[in-house]
């Protein structure tokens, strides 16, 4: 898993592996002279080397004389290296930002994630199946990921495609990613967010598309319904949880999910602790600022599922 950073799969992971060896390699112009300095200046000046040192055996002035050539490349060749990453970075980070979608010819498939205790829920909203830690989809396919949490915050990362990021409760945060190959990729939680920390994986799978396309039926054939209660008995606790799949899914749970922290409106939508909204539960709305990461609408304007929050001293 450590070192799965440099096998990329995908085009993001590409490009986030390339970013790192270039950053390093800018770094080492001034760390290897420096190290090699170190070690020369050491052993020429160690104690036991009297022949090396300039007047052995009398105390030396050293030279109080400032020399201003010596200061500027001492400052300049550190700082155009600052200076160069600094640009690396910043175009970077623009073109690496996890919300951007990706380019492609082909539409994207749309998987919303939820974060649990400890495990994950992937719900496929265009068709209608659910998944928990387990997520599939078809290579040389953009997917867009819809990350909330149920519970404390979570780290969701798949080394080999691309960008980690956090998953919160109340809040939504978008992830674009695609594989450009086949295969099995080990996914998990880098979040320590308590005792089941360190079994929160799950295994991403990229499939060619008639593959995806027959899991789908498969699953729809399953026989099992994530409405309401099922998700109730689906979010407690649970430590090492194994892979499942569910046939249908609520349309609206995502966003009981999403807002269920955030308006204190009953509704009788059977989620606990907090209840959820009316089906018409408003779209999030971007953060400025902050990328890849909305939280859900609370203006007036959202009718029903806005109301006056109350801050409980």
């Amino acid at each position: 898993m450590d070192l799965a950073i440099f096998d990329p799969k995908g085009i993001i992971s590409l490009a986030e592996r390339n970013l790192i060896v270039t950053v390093v390699c800018v770094m080492l112009v001034v760390a290897i002279p420096m190290l090699v300095t170190l070690y020369v200046f050491a052993w020429k000046y160690r104690a036991g080397n009297r022949a090396g040192v300039k007047n052995a055996g009398r105390e030396e002035k050293p030279e109080r004389q400032h020399r201003v050539g010596k200061e500027i490349w001492l400052w300049a060749i550190p700082a155009a290296v600052i200076c160069v990453l600094a640009v690396i970075n910043w175009k970077s980070t623009h073109a690496l930002d996890p919300s951007v979608p990706i380019a492609s010819n082909v539409p994207p498939i749309v998987i919303q994630v939820v974060a649990l205790e400890w495990k994950w829920l992937f719900i496929y909203p265009a068709q209608g199946i659910a998944t928990v830690n387990y997520v599939e989809f078809p290579a040389n396919t953009p997917v867009h990921f819809d990350l909330t949490a149920d519970a404390p915050m979570s780290s969701f990362w798949i080394p080999q495609l691309g960008s980690q990021i956090y998953a919160m409760a109340a809040m939504q945060t978008q992830l674009n990613l695609m594989a450009d190959t086949t295969g099995d990729f080990a996914g998990k939680d880098t979040e320590i967010n308590g005792a089941g920390y360190a079994g929160m994986t799950f295994v991403a799978k990229s499939v060619t598309e008639d593959d995806f396309n027959a899991w789908v039926t498969r699953v729809r054939g399953s026989g099992n319904v994530l409405d309401v209660p099922a998700y109730n008995a689906l979010a407690a606790q649970s430590m090492d949880a194994p892979q499942a799949s569910y046939s249908s899914v609520d349309k609206n749970l995502y966003n009981e999910i999403l807002m269920k922290y955030t308006a204190p409106a009953a509704n009788g939508a059977g989620l606990p602790e907090k209840p959820g909204l009316p089906p018409n539960v408003p779209e999030p709305q971007t953060m400025d600022g902050m990328p890849g990461m909305s939280m859900p609408d609370m203006s007036p304007a959202s009718s029903t599922a806005t109301q006056t929050l109350q801050m409980e001293m």
